[in-house]
């Protein structure tokens, strides 16, 4: 167990000191960088709602094919 929380540990201090070193070294300035970021949060966003909006669609249709009465032809 310890070595477990001094791997997790390590990872978050790694994380944060890279973290810290590409604010550092980005080629854009803080409002430059932070809308890229809320832009490109935005379009993920977008394309998760889409995704999942197409997904809903196929599995009601599934769902409506599913519980349609068979035929007796289709059963054998």
């Amino acid at each position: 167990m310890r070595s477990v929380t001094n791997f997790l540990g390590g990872f978050a201090v790694g994380a944060l000191i890279g973290a810290g070193i590409m604010l550092l070294l980005t080629p854009y300035s803080g409002e430059e960088l932070r809308g890229r970021v809320q832009s490109e949060a935005a379009r993920i966003q977008s394309e998760v709602k889409q995704a999942a909006e197409d997904r809903r669609a196929e599995l009601e249709e599934q769902l409506s094919a599913l519980r349609q009465p068979r035929s007796a032809d289709s059963a054998l």
